[in-house]
Parts: C-alpha cells; structure tokens; sequence
C-alpha cells in the first residue's frame, strides 16, 4: 500500500499559513505562476540594513503542499540573505530530484512525501523562486 500523499503533517502547515498582511515597508515584490499546475505566489519582502528578510507575506493560490512548502518557507525565512535563498532553491530541486542531501531549511523534511511525485515539485519549489525573485526584485 503506498503511503498517503497528504499527510497530517503537510496538512497542518498548509494551515499554519498566515494571511497576507501589510508590511512596514516594501523592499521587493514578485509574484510566479507554475506553468504546469497554475499556481501563483506573490512575495513582499522588507529587508534589514544588509539585505537579509526582515519581514515578508505570501498571497499564495495552491494546492496543499504549495501552500505547506510557503508556510515552512515563511517560518525561516526571516534572517536570511539572497545567497541562502538561492541555495535553498537548488538543494530543494536537488533534494526533491533523489538526492542525499536534506536543504538547509527548518522542517523541510515535511514536504519528504511528495519527493517521488515529480508532478508537485513545481508547487514545492514555488514559493522559494518566489522569494528569490521578490529579493531580485529589490528597489
């Protein structure tokens, strides 16, 4: 029997996600869409003094492991820099593709289910290219 696809685990994330919210300032913005899925997220950072997230909202409109990887993206996301975001996008695509490598992102390992369904990495993937563009996006 294979083991379900929705866990309790992703299903309590995907409900831990906070609303969108108004932010102090707005340092970047972007919003990605997954050609495959049609799911979108738009990401508003404010950053401190050396560009790493001070603060940062999600609109986001996926499915449940889309709205679970944006939930773990914005617990940890605070703190960290362009450079780290970045990693994080390739060790997660790394990582969902078989490799041994867990990323460096606090209770990643949730989204483990959806590794061997190639058809949800672009929906766990999303929410982190999100960041990285709203941190391009820098003005």
């Amino acid at each position: 029997m294979n083991a379900p696809l929705y866990t309790t685990e992703i299903l309590r994330l995907a409900a831990s996600l906070k609303e969108p919210r108004q932010l102090e300032r707005e340092d970047g913005r972007a919003e990605v869409r997954s050609p495959t899925c049609g799911s979108r997220i738009e990401t508003v950072v404010q950053l401190d003094d050396g560009g790493h997230v001070a603060a940062m909202s999600q609109r986001v409109h996926a499915c449940a492991f889309g709205q679970a990887a944006s939930a773990l993206l914005e617990q940890g996301a605070v703190g960290r820099g362009r450079q780290e975001v970045s990693n994080g996008v390739r060790e997660l695509g790394a990582w969902l593709d078989g490799a041994d490598v867990v990323p460096h992102w606090p209770g990643i390992e949730a989204l483990a289910p959806a590794r061997p369904r190639k058809a949800r990495h672009g929906a766990l993937l999303l929410p982190f290219r999100a960041l990285l563009a709203a941190l391009d996006s820098r003005r």
